[in-house]
């Protein structure tokens, strides 16, 4: 680990860097959440052909004071708006040189306490240099008779300011922008820099949205080996994060990890180094703890603990005495009731299944499209309610809780419960309490209520079903609705899937399709692509679905006319959703969206518009928000509307903003918040998934290859409600359909056989990185808050032995733990 910590922040900046030295005279805007600012600055010194006195300049800055000093270095920019301005990539406070500066600076607004008459004795007692003596040696203030309160807002302020100060000054010289500069600064404050300098790998590790090859510049800089263990072993978890995201696998094995690891390692710095290095160091985190080995398999710690946790959850509600079973001839009586109250006539394998679920803690129920599942979900709530004597009035409920839960992995989903149910519904995270970032998603709070229905299950992946299950109540029942052939979530993990083929939970497969409106088309198209086959009318209009065969540099002008024919048929903008695979390339989701903004939301003469990494936003524009906001009541995959456009000009607070509408919840979005929008006349199949569309139109074509699935295909077009458009080469369907997607590399179906019967899964720890100790020979699932303490029902559990609460090894020849979890 580097010795030295004198970098020159500024030597390594670009040397061809322009400069200005100025006095602050204006700060006419500073983010309250950012170090980002804009000031107003009078020019006494400059290496550029400048002729005006005062310029503007912008960039990171801790707290500029009016009046000081300060050196900028960056280069010069032109605003569309504002003309020429000074884009800062870095700073430093220009200290006063001569007695009259130095006393002006320490007698300002900053220092409480400090006046003329002081600071002109500290001048005159240290000198111009004072304010450097100070910071270097808070002694030399000895002999000034300052009042202790003097003394203690001079060395504050003074160490305060330059400690924040060189902080972001150092973040600045790393290239971090303003919002990365302050998520750093909050997470580590005034450690900042000795974390960076410690191990800058911490960064990719702990702070989201930074990467191995960022970190491992920045240990570069700071001379860090190539070949250093910290280096080696963040370029490790960064190669196991990447395959499982990739892949959606839970875990990964030696070999993939290994290379993955080389060729991180390689790409970033351009030195070779033995791939033995790799392999001890993969040990080396086996041994402390920090990954997992168990045979063959390579875990993250976390992903190999939800399994487990998932595992005994899934028992622990299992086990459960249920209340007593409702009987035939009551269920009988209350399925006529639910009916005559719905308006609706339940099939054989309908009501089959919600008996089923009605008699049992933990259930799951799978169907593809026009099988009833949403009819099902409100049998369930009705009959439920009737046989607890719950009210389905939420008026009734204002000083308490609502006894029956349904949510949804996105907000569209859980607004179509909503709709089709009439009772509240909300997303999985806002159910929980989560703040929504899917790398600090936070402690989950504990349900409250009877029963809980989740819907699109095969949306959650393996962490978040892991924080859902362990916030449910022994007296809750849990109910698991999705359709099993979709595409998997996004995140590692096919938990509905899983759970499914471990034939360990009650559950139905619905095959009946009701669904047959105006006898349509799509519904059996689906199944057909479910089963692996096109059917022979395929590229035969129907009243509902057409296809259109084009090649790929076709798409975009034939998707342009498509849209375009429809809108003039009265379809509006919600109405039409274009899907793709993939955003690149000319028939890619980011030129498409382009296309069809100028189709769907033309630019009106004088009409408002704001430019955002190549995207122009106009009021009336279709948009997708990214990511979970639940302080907004926003979800990743919810749609809105552009309502308005406020200039900083015409905003209160001098911030550009767009006011987006989802669904009439108003939601303002300064610029700092842009990057969580994208324009949605066109998204991606996955975000679309929970979702559905009066008229879809499907692109497929041999540019998408690595992502052509049978899933995709099948989800794209469950998306369509009542019209469907498919366009592109027919080779690609036939493609789609033969292509059977890899089941992810999980480990959740052996947990829960394994939990069951009572036994553990063997793990020597000797395979290709498990160590010998006890950190990898055992499974050591803890409790989420790290306590360990000791269970006051005395039963053994793996959670326990794993906690090391219980010693596993009790000594009773042909017994285990398990023989007790009776």
């Amino acid at each position: 680990m580097p010795e030295n910590r004198s970098l020159n922040l500024f030597d390594a900046e670009n040397k061809e860097s322009e400069y200005i030295i100025g006095k602050v005279a204006a700060i006419f805007f500073e983010s309250n959440e950012t170090f980002y600012k804009v000031v107003q600055v009078k020019v006494s010194e400059t290496s550029l052909e400048w002729n005006n006195d005062e310029i503007v300049i912008t960039g990171n800055f801790a707290d500029l004071i009016e009046g000081n000093d300060y050196r900028f270095e960056g280069r010069i920019v032109e605003h569309p708006k504002y003309g020429q301005q000074f884009q800062a990539s870095n700073y430093r406070n220009e200290t006063p040189t001569t007695r009259a500066g130095v006393i002006a600076y320490l007698s300002g607004s900053s220092f409480q306490g400090i006046g003329l008459k002081t600071a002109t004795k500290i001048v005159d007692r240290l000198g111009t240099n004072a304010i450097q003596k100070i910071l270097d040696d808070e002694r030399s203030l000895a002999g000034l008779n300052l009042k202790n309160a003097q003394k203690k807002a001079l060395l504050e302020t003074l160490n305060s300011d330059n400690g924040m100060q060189q902080t972001i000054i150092e973040l600045n010289s790393y290239g971090f922008g303003s919002r990365m500069s302050t998520a750093i600064f909050n997470r580590y404050r005034e450690k900042t820099s000795d974390v960076i300098h410690e191990n800058p790998y911490r960064l990719a590790l702990e702070i989201n949205g930074i990467g191995f090859k960022k970190a491992d510049a920045i240990a570069d800089k700071l001379n860090f080996a190539a070949d250093s263990p910290a280096r080696i072993q963040a370029a490790i978890f960064q190669s196991m994060h990447d395959l499982c995201h990739e892949k959606g696998d839970t875990y990964t094995t030696a070999e993939p990890l290994l290379q993955q690891a080389l060729s991180l390692l390689m790409s970033s710095r351009r030195v070779s180094l033995n791939p033995e290095l790799i392999a001890d160091q993969l040990l080396q985190m086996a041994n402390e703890g920090k990954i997992v080995g168990e045979n063959n398999k390579i875990y993250l710690r976390s992903y190999f603990e939800a399994e487990w946790r998932i595992a005994e959850n899934i028992k622990r509600l299992l086990k459960l005495k249920h209340k007593e079973q409702v009987d035939d001839a009551t269920f009988k009586d209350l399925m006529v009731r639910v009916e005559d109250q719905l308006g609706i006539s339940y099939g054989t394998d309908q009501v089959n299944a919600i008996q089923k679920a009605l008699n049992t803690q933990l259930f799951l129920l799978t169907g593809g499209p026009g099988t009833g599942k949403t009819t099902i979900i409100n049998g369930l709530v009705a009959t439920f309610a009737l046989l607890n004597d719950v009210s389905l009035d939420i008026n009734e409920y204002k000083n308490g809780e609502f006894p029956i839960l349904l949510a949804a992995p996105t907000g569209r989903a859980a607004k179509k419960m909503n709709e089709s149910t009439g009772l509240p519904a909300c997303t999985i995270h806002r159910l929980l309490g989560l703040n929504g970032n899917d790398d600090d998603i936070g402690e989950p709070q504990q349900l409250d209520g009877k029963l809980l229905i989740i819907d699109e299950m095969s949306m959650v992946d393996v962490n978040l079903f892991d924080l859902l299950l362990e916030s449910i109540p022994n007296h809750m029942q849990l109910i698991l609705v999705g359709d099993k052939d979709q595409l998997p979530s996004v995140g590692p993990g096919q938990v509905f899937a899983d759970l499914l083929e471990s034939k360990m939970i009650p559950s139905k497969e619905l095959k009946m399709i009701y669904r047959q409106e105006n006898k349509s088309s799509i519904i059996p198209l689906a199944h057909s692509i479910k089963e692996g086959r096109l059917p022979e009318n395929f590229h035969i209009n129907q009243s509902d679905r057409s296809f259109i065969d084009c090649y790929a540099a076709q798409i975009p002008s034939v998707i342009k006319q498509v849209v375009a024919k429809a809108k003039q048929r009265g379809f509006s903008k919600r109405d039409i959703q274009v899907l793709a695979p993939i955003y690149r390339g000319a028939a890619g989701i980011d030129n498409l969206n382009v296309l069809l903004q100028d189709v769907l939301n033309p630019r009106k003469s004088g009409g408002k518009e704001v430019n955002f990494k190549q995207q122009k936003f106009r009021i009336g524009d279709k948009v997708l928000h990214l990511v979970n906001s639940p302080e907004d009541n926003v979800f990743n995959g919810d749609i809105g509307e552009v309502v308005g456009i406020e200039t900083a000009k015409e905003s209160k607070d001098k911030k550009e903003k767009m006011i987006i509408s989802f669904d009439g919840n108003e939601v303002s979005y300064t610029s700092k918040d842009w990057n969580k929008l994208k324009l949605a006349y066109c998204m991606s199949i996955h975000k679309a998934q929970g979702s559905e569309f009066k008229l879809v139109v499907l692109p497929l074509v041999h540019q998408y290859a690595r992502m052509l699935k049978r899933n995709l295909l099948y989800t794209a077009i469950t998306r369509a409600q009542n019209l469907l458009i498919l366009l592109g080469e027919p080779s690609s369907y036939a493609t789609c359909v033969a292509k059977v997607s890899v089941d992810r590399k999980t480990m959740i179906v052996e947990r829960l056989h394994s939990v069951f019967q009572h036994s553990e899964t063997k793990n020597d720890g000797k395979a290709n990185v498990a160590s010998e100790s006890e950190s990898s020979a055992s499974p050591q699932i803890v409790p989420r808050d790290g306590a360990k303490q000791i269970s006051k029902n005395k039963v053994l559990t793996m959670q326990l032995i794993a906690s090391d609460q219980v010693d596993p090894l009790i000594g009773m020849e042909g017994l285990t733990p398990y023989s007790f979890n009776e």
